[in-house]
């Protein structure tokens, strides 16, 4: 097996992947061991989850739905797709991410043919024909694996349960599953989140729930899955959304970068140091509170957001197979290729175009390699590049077009407009640049012992760095919040080349020493820890830049100081010559290690998310919704006075979604704050008034103010047949309870239902197309 910068550190034969020292000193254990760190893994993840009020029954219900409507339909047809098995976790891991492939198609399928109570039986479309056609029932069991070293086991339980530590602290221990009195507070984008999984379990086509009869043009798979584990699973959806998806989601993801980051660069150990700088090292922010001024990578957005992590695990193995497909074309790996771009056209709209221009960059330096080769043209295009770019653009294509209906949600293409910002307010220019390239690009230095020149890359090499750079180039490009995600996207790709080129320089080490070297990280890492929580500046006096520059600067100064140390004992101790780069390296990729435990440490001061933006979510209204959700059709559409966070009329921050979310239904007009229409005003000076005044007014008048002609309008035009009524917010006129029938009271909370025309009289129920 090669070991040089630009070396494809695979071989066609499963056992070349350990055929290391390291390998063979920490192969795996006979019998019952080989399964330890795993029972390990999940065994911290059931006690995180009892800790935080699961129900063991849901738990059951959860890990029956991922492993038989999940890993084990996507492992059978990720077998039936790769050539050659390598390990078992690796085709578990890739699995997983097949299975949530294969869910989306499942679910529509079932939704088109209104047949959602039946979606329990979906994986037996593969898991009948898998059993039935000898050429797929092999695939059933399989022999040939390599041995998985038990140190890269341990190492990634490691991780899992770190990872599942914080969780447990940021996001498990401050979110209930349901509120717990009327002082509760909740993170603004969960309930979100859950509105758009109680859309996907109950309709089809998916429009915006908050906005009955507006489509919803976004990334919504991620939504689909949810809304299948409650389906298949019978698991409530807020324990869904609260407890389950978020850790199960993030161990997969966990997983699937140590075996990507083995496979990647032939070396069990550069897995582990993929999964270490994805899950365990953060941002070097150095303020306390965690400042985010160009956003995170993996600490925050992975709870906030459950979309990112379910794109993550998409994306990791698309990764996974196109430098596959790099290395190896077949069939198989681009049908997989195909599946797993258009599942990742719907999870997140930043995962495709950071792989698209990855693949621009690959398959440009492949051109000019032929063309300095002097082949012919035939020869020379990289075809291999272009049918994998051909099956990606089309991905992209369809999402833009049909998912996202060429809605942008505020991206402008602006260059530097984020950073920008920064300087229009008086930090220096330098400052800025710095901070930026410090904070989010500083893994990437891990790259720097591959990068010995353009012809040392391997394809995949190249594949890799151009993702890494494509997404911090994206975020540049574009202004709008929301290219952070491109840098995120991004990072996935950085990271994997990083840890590539730091196992490359562990390489250079003498045996003896690498323990050492580990050792000496971790420790690094403990003490930088320490420091951190003690000395982060505040960001009311230092601001947001200037922290991460500060303490760049005074870390260099050690590291400076360190290295003439290191210097004088190598003048003295020659048999340390050639450890210095890998020392140096480990310690610079190590210094982001405070940044999970500071975040962790905020959040434990304050709760409901810490000084994350949180909003009320008082018991008596989630109650109310719950009651409506339990007495109500699926094709029922709400009415409410409740539209704004804070504020009336043109100081309305409208970004209310309890309703919809524990309602589990549509309303007509909750609230309009991260709608497409919203953003098409985003140069409007009235920027909080809804588009729709009639509309609105029709609405609010049918609690304030109604009559029998304006509800028989909602309830035949529209289908409302439910009046849900917020009393803090303005109590309901006295003729609601002479036109409608009080069917719920909790004091603050009043619910009416509708009466029904009377028999004879024709209804239309048609839905608005606003």
């Amino acid at each position: 097996m090669r070991t040089t910068a630009g070396a494809t550190a695979e071989t066609t034969t499963p056992s070349a992947a350990v055929a290391t020292p390291e390998a063979a000193a920490t192969g795996p254990a006979p019998g019952w061991q080989r399964w330890a760190p795993l029972a390990a893994a999940v065994l911290a993840a059931v006690v995180v989850l009892l800790r935080a009020d699961t129900a063991p029954l849901d738990l059951l219900r959860y890990a029956a739905y991922a492993v038989l409507a999940v890993a084990l339909p996507g492992t059978l047809v990720y077998r039936s797709l790769r050539r050659t098995p390598h390990t078992f976790v690796e085709d578990v891991a890739m699995g997983i991410a097949v299975g949530l492939c294969l869910e989306i198609p499942a679910w529509l399928a079932f939704s088109l043919l209104d047949l959602r109570g039946w979606t329990a039986l979906w994986p037996l479309a593969v898991l009948v024909p898998f059993a039935l056609v000898p050429r797929l029932r092999r695939h059933w069991r399989v022999t040939g694996y390599a041995p998985t070293p038990l140190g890269w086991s341990w190492s990634i339980a490691g991780v899992v349960v770190f990872f599942m530590a914080y969780l447990s602290v940021v996001f498990l221990e401050r979110n209930p599953v349901l509120p717990e009195g009327e002082l509760t507070r909740q993170y603004l984008d969960l309930a979100y989140q859950l509105s758009l999984a109680g859309e996907a379990k109950h309709h089809f086509p998916i429009e915006v729930p908050q906005l009955s009869g507006v489509p919803l043009h976004y990334h919504w798979f991620g939504y689909v899955h949810m809304a299948m584990v409650s389906m298949v699973g019978g698991v409530d959806l807020p324990v869904v959304s609260l407890r389950l998806v978020v850790p199960g989601l993030s161990a997969a993801a966990i997983v699937l970068t140590g075996v990507i980051g083995w496979r990647l660069a032939g070396r069990p150990y550069a897995g582990v140091g993929a999964a270490v700088l994805f899950w365990v090292i953060g941002e070097i922010t150095f303020t306390d509170p965690v400042g985010q001024p160009f956003g995170t990578q993996s600490m925050f957005v992975i709870w906030h957001g459950m979309s990112m992590i379910y794109s993550w695990v998409l994306l990791l193995a698309l990764i996974m197979a196109v430098t596959s497909a790099l290395r190896r074309p077949t069939t198989g790996m681009f049908v997989l290729v195909g599946a797993l771009s258009l599942a990742s056209s719907g999870a997140k709209a930043s995962s495709l175009p950071v792989t698209l221009l990855a693949l621009a960059l690959t398959g440009l330096v492949l051109l000019v390699r032929g063309w300095s080769a002097g082949s012919n043209l035939r020869t020379r295009l990289p075809w291999t590049v272009i049918g994998l770019g051909a099956i990606v653009a089309g991905a992209q294509l369809f999402a833009t077009a049909v998912l996202f209906h060429f809605e942008t949600y505020g991206l402008v293409l602006d260059p530097l407009a984020n950073l920008r910002f920064y300087w229009d307010n008086g930090e220096p220019v330098a400052m800025v640049v710095a901070a930026f390239l410090i904070s989010m690009l500083i893994k990437y230095v891990g790259a720097v012992p591959l990068l010995r020149g353009p012809a040392s890359l391997a394809p995949e090499q190249v594949f890799l760095l151009g993702g890494a750079l494509a997404g911090p180039l994206l975020y540049l490009a574009f202004s709008s919040v929301n290219s952070q995600y491109f840098t995120r996207a991004g990072f996935t790709f950085g990271v994997l080349l990083a840890a590539w080129g730091w196992s490359t320089a562990f390489d250079s080490l003498r045996p003896a020493w690498r323990g050492a070297v580990v050792t000496g990280g971790a420790v690094l890492a403990v003490i930088l820890t320490g420091v951190q929580l003690d000395l982060a500046p505040s960001p009311s006096v230092y601001g947001q830049i200037a922290p991460i520059v500060l303490w760049a600067l005074i870390l260099g100064g050690v590291g400076v100081v360190a290295w003439i140390a290191w210097t004088a004992v190598v003048q003295r101790r020659p048999a340390l010559r050639g450890a210095g780069p890998a020392i140096a390296l480990t310690a610079v990729l190590v210094a982001g290690a405070p940044a999970f435990a500071m975040d962790a440490a905020k959040a434990e001061r304050s709760p409901n998310g810490g000084a994350y933006f949180n909003v009320p979510m008082p018991q008596a209204r989630v109650e109310a919704a719950r009651w409506v959700r339990d007495h109500s059709a699926p094709s029922d559409i709400l009415v409410t006075n409740v539209h704004c966070r804070v504020g009336e009329g043109a100081t309305c921050d409208p970004v209310s979604f309890w309703l919809s979310a524990y309602a589990e239904r549509r309303v007509l007009v909750e609230s309009w704050g991260f709608a497409p229409g919203r953003f098409a005003q985003a140069h409007s000076p009235d920027l909080a008034l809804f588009w729709d005044q009639p509309l609105l007014s029709l609405n609010d008048s049918a609690i304030s103010g109604p009559t029998a002609d304006g509800l028989a309008r909602l309830r035949d035009d529209y289908g409302v047949r439910w009046l849900v009524v917020d009393r803090d917010t303005g109590p309901e006129s006295p003729l609601v309870a002479d036109l409608a029938d009080l069917r719920f009271d909790n004091g603050r909370l009043a619910v009416y239902e509708l009466r029904r025309p009377r028999s004879g009289t024709a209804t239309t129920a048609s839905t608005s197309t606003r």
